[in-house]
This record gives C-alpha cells, sequence and structure tokens, in this order.
C-alpha cells in the first residue's frame, strides 16, 4: 500500500509530507483548494507526464516521492528484478521536473526511465475517477479482471502451458524445415565437401601432432647433417687416419731414439682415437639416418590439413566437427521427409490440446461472464444508475492473435439509457456516472485487484442523499480488502473514511498556498458539518455530522 508521499514545490504546494494507512482515506476540501493539485503530484510519483507547469513559481524544479509497501509476491517486485533493481521496503518512487519541463525519474535513489517508472506505478495504483483514461477503462486488463473473477487461475496456468508446448512443437517444425530446405539448395556441395572430408579423415588433435612430429624429424635431420659432417672431415684429404700413418712410417725410417719413441707413442695413441670416433661416428649416422619419405609425409598430410581448414572457413581442430555436421545435414536431408512428417504430427497435436484447453477456458469465461453482468447490474441501482445496462463481451480472436491467455477478446460494455446500443465504458458513460460505474466494478471485482491501492477522484460528482450513502457504503466496502483514496465533496461520503484529510489554500508572505492536515475526531465532525451547510455551520449541521460519522442515516 502507499504508506508516504512527500510533495515539494507543486503549483501551490510548497512543502507537503502525508503518512497514510489502509483502509478508506478521504480528502475533502473546498472547490480550488488544491485536492487535484494532490493527485497530479502522485501521478508524477507514479509516471505521468511531466509538464513544467506542474512546478512552483520561483523554483528551480518539482519534487514528488511516494513510498509504498507492496504484499508479498507482487508483481512490482519481478518487475525490479527483471531491470536489475533490488526489492527494497519502503518501495521509493521519485520524480524531479525542472522548471523547462524536463523530468528525471528514480526507483530507491536509483536512476531509471520514466517508462518503468509508469510500469511500476501501474502495478502499485489504480486511477478511477470522472476523466480516468486508465484502470477500468482500459479494454487490456478485462481478460485478466474476468479470469480473477471467475477463479480461473489453474485454468489459465494449464492454458498457458498447452500454448508453450504447441509452440515450442511449432518451432521445432519450422528449424526442421528450414534446416531441410537449406540442405536441399546446398546438397551437392554438401555430398563433395563431406566426401573430401571423409577421404581426408582429419582426427581431433592432429595438427599439433604431426606438427611435433615434423619438428622431431626435422631437428632429427640436422643431427644426422651434423655427424656426416664430423665423419666427412675425418675423411678429407685422404682422411686423418690415412696422415696418421704416413707420419708413423716416415718417423720409423729414423733410426730408434729416446726422443722419437715418445712421438710415435702419441701417434699410435691417435689412431686408435681417430679409430674409435669414426667407429662411433659411423654408428651414430646409421641410427640417426633420417626417413626422408616420413617427413615428406608428414608435412604434406599437415598442408593438406591446413588447406582443408582454410577452404571452409574454420580452425584444423575444428575438421572433425565439421565433417559431423555435415554428415548430420546430409542424414537429416536423408531422412528429413519422415522427421518432418512426425513433427508436423507433434504440433498439430498440441495445437489441438491448445483448443480443447481454450475452448474449456471459454466456456468458464461465459458462464463468470453472466454471473459478473448480474453482479454489477445489482449494485448499478443504488448509486443512480438504474437505467444502466452492464455486459461483459466475449469475442472470438483470430488464430494468429492466439496466445497464451486464450482465444477470447473480453471488453466490458455498458448502455447508459435503454435503446442504446452497449459501448466501451469510456464512451458511454458522463464523468460522475463513469466514476459511479468503476466504483460497482471495483466493488464486484475486488478480489481479484492485484493493485493494492486505489484512488477515486469525485465518484460522488453530482449526486448526494441515499446515492452518495451508497458510494460511501461501496467505497467503505471496498477498503477492506484494499487501500483506497477518495477526493470527495459528499459528507456522506467522507463520514466512511477511516481516515480524514482536509486540503485548503491560504495566503502566506505575499503568496498562496496548499495545506493538507489530518482531522481528529473533532475537527472531522467540524470539516462535515462545513460540507453539509455550506460557509455557515449550525448546530443542526453539526449534530447531522455526529450522525453521520456514528453511522445513523
Amino acid at each position: 500500500m502507499l504508506v508516504a508521499v512527500s510533495i515539494r514545490d507543486v503549483v501551490l504546494i510548497d512543502r507537503l509530507d502525508l503518512s497514510l494507512g489502509p483502509g478508506l482515506t478521504v480528502l475533502t476540501g473546498e472547490t480550488g483548494a488544491g485536492k487535484s493539485i494532490l493527485l497530479d503530484s502522485l501521478g508524477l510519483a507514479l509516471g505521468a507526464r511531466a509538464d513544467a507547469g506542474l512546478v512552483r513559481a520561483g523554483a528551480a524544479h518539482a519534487v514528488v516521492t511516494a513510498a509504498f509497501e507492496p504484499p508479498p509476491g507482487h508483481a512490482s517486485a519481478s518487475l525490479l528484478a527483471e531491470h536489475g533493481l533490488p526489492a527494497e521496503t519502503p518501495l521509493t518512487l521519485r520524480r524531479i521536473v525542472q522548471a523547462d519541463g524536463r523530468s528525471r525519474a528514480f526507483v530507491n535513489d536509483a536512476p531509471v526511465s520514466v517508462a518503468l517508472l509508469r510500469r511500476l506505478g501501474e502495478t502499485l495504483v489504480e486511477v478511477e475517477g470522472q476523466f480516468a483514461q486508465v484502470g477500468l477503462a482500459d479494454a487490456a486488463t478485462h481478460l485478466g479482471l474476468l479470469d480473477a473473477f471467475a477463479g480461473l487461475e489453474a485454468e489459465r496456468a494449464r492454458l498457458a502451458g498447452a500454448y508453450a508446448a504447441w509452440r515450442a512443437a511449432e518451432r521445432a517444425r519450422a528449424e526442421a524445415e528450414a534446416a531441410i530446405a537449406a540442405a536441399r539448395r546446398e546438397e551437392d556441395w554438401l555430398r563433395h565437401a563431406a566426401a573430401e572430408l571423409e577421404k581426408l579423415g582429419p582426427a581431433p588433435d592432429e595438427e599439433a601432432e604431426l606438427d611435433a612430429l615434423r619438428r622431431r624429424m626435422q631437428r632429427t635431420e640436422k643431427r644426422a647433417e651434423a655427424l656426416a659432417a664430423a665423419r666427412d672431415e675425418l675423411a678429407r684429404h685422404r682422411g686423418v687416419a690415412f696422415a696418421l700413418r704416413s707420419a708413423v712410417r716416415a718417423l720409423e725410417r729414423l733410426k730408434p731414439g729416446e726422443d722419437i719413441a715418445p712421438v710415435l707413442a702419441a701417434l699410435g695413441a691417435a689412431q686408435d682415437s681417430v679409430a674409435e670416433a669414426e667407429t662411433m661416428l659411423e654408428r651414430l649416422l646409421a641410427d640417426a639416418a633420417p626417413d626422408p619419405r616420413a617427413l615428406e609425409e608428414a608435412e604434406a598430410r599437415l598442408f593438406a590439413l591446413r588447406a582443408a581448414a582454410r577452404k571452409h572457413q574454420t580452425s584444423v581442430a575444428e575438421l572433425p566437427a565439421l565433417l559431423g555436421a555435415m554428415k548430420e545435414r546430409l542424414a537429416a536431408l536423408d531422412a528429413g521427409e519422415d522427421r518432418l512428417a512426425g513433427l508436423a504430427a507433434t504440433a498439430e497435436a498440441a495445437r489441438t490440446s491448445y483448443c480443447t484447453a481454450a475452448r474449456a477456458l471459454s466456456a468458464a469465461r461465459r458462464e463468470a461472464a453472466e454471473r459478473l453482468d448480474r453482479a454489477v447490474m445489482k449494485e448499478l441501482p443504488p448509486l443512480r444508475l438504474e437505467k444502466a445496462r452492464f455486459t461483459t463481451e466475449i469475442v472470438a480472436r483470430d488464430e494468429a492473435e492466439w496466445g497464451p491467455d486464450g482465444a477470447d477478446r473480453v471488453q466490458f460494455l455498458v448502455a447508459m439509457n435503454p435503446g442504446q446500443p452497449p459501448a466501451p465504458l469510456a464512451r458511454s458513460a458522463s464523468g460522475g456516472e463513469l466514476a459511479r460505474l468503476m466504483l460497482a466494478l471495483k466493488v464486484v471485482l475486488a478480489k481479484g485487484s492485484t493493485v493494492p491501492t486505489l484512488v477515486f477522484d469525485e465518484v460522488d460528482a453530482g449526486i448526494g442523499g441515499a446515492t452518495a450513502a451508497a458510494v460511501g457504503e461501496r467505497l467503505a466496502r471496498l477498503a477492506r480488502g484494499l487501500q483506497v483514496l477518495v477526493v470527495t465533496h459528499s459528507p456522506q461520503v467522507a463520514a466512511k473514511g477511516a481516515g480524514h484529510w482536509r486540503v485548503t489554500k491560504a495566503a502566506m508572505r505575499g503568496t498562496t498556498v496548499t495545506r493538507v492536515e489530518m482531522l481528529d475526531a473533532e475537527a472531522r465532525r467540524e470539516e462535515i458539518a462545513r460540507m453539509l451547510a455550506g460557509s455557515r455551520i449550525t448546530e443542526a449541521a453539526r449534530a447531522a455530522a455526529a450522525d453521520l460519522l456514528a453511522g445513523v442515516s
């Protein structure tokens, strides 16, 4: 419910803070005192269109803040979550309007769009009045209101499930049909490309393995080349072994001496070392001899895989998955007609289930509409609408408009006088009649209301006596389950309030301001006496006011 309203610099209001409670709160005051300004201010906080004319003369901007305590599970919580905003308590909506007409919106002090502020406001407050173009006057709400009145929540849930299953089956059929059509358009290319990839036979991680093998083989080749070069150096110009043998033979022709012996020993050792080195090099060369063909094959395989990846604009690693996808598409094409026929049968069965549920819900709605019409008609005579005829129109939508809420379009119609054809609410009744008609509807539909706060703007316009008393009694009845605010000129309505605010206008320091005060029991009796008697309050008026407050007709 609405727990507080703070207004700064809106037209005649310089500073105003209101705290509100549950039940019925009435706002009274003389014409022109500023009651409509209060509603305009609340409208700003609820996302209504901003107007520079609402900013108080001389002020830089106007600010209106409305604080709410929504019931658990209220629609505002999911709307806040949808936009990444926390569901805090109280939920605070704030609007700032600059003197040039520009405005900013805030929810719990976080900046938001005015559109979001308006959507939140629609879940929290419903305004019904002489000039209301929202609330019950909005035909888009009538289907949900009828279902809530009839208690068809379970049936709607089943229908929504059937609709979701039908749409999912239709999507699956359409996607399969599109896939088959696309595959047929490129079937020749697809079969050729799949055959190429099948012949290539790419394997997962093959590129990395081939690249590593190639690098290893290239390193082996370089090692063999180094070993061969060392061996060739030992054999160059007849070889080191030949030179050593020649040196030994030359020395052996000399007369043996102590100085020659060490040289011969060293040359002999060198011969042995060279022979051993040659043997080792030959052995290493035999072990390290590269396989040129293997390297060529590895490189050819690697280049073929990379060429295929470039051709299909993918990576080598994705080639196996691409081949699998091609095979799946070809398989789907081969078995497409059978699968498509199965999906079409599933979709048709789902449509049949939806139609069955929709027809059952339509029948329940038609039965409920008759009960709703009777209940509303019962409320009209005490509200001086005895000539009016209320009817709930249910018409079938075109299939393209079917949805999770069914195949019906529901609209509340009224004929205010005999012989007139029923027409939409907002176009059928005058201001006061429309307001009372909305009250009758709200009383009947109160149980299904998802909006916790209702505002009625001069629902008692142009009536008095027993009719005004009937309006007050219905407002009080409505306020047993909802928070109701009503702007009224009727003492009979004012007397029904659980809380009473009086709006006055006064001159202060050369300017006119609007003031709002909560009335205690004595002040309330005096205000209702004023409403009964006018500017000159008599003791008889005070006695009549006391009778009204005591519930004495």
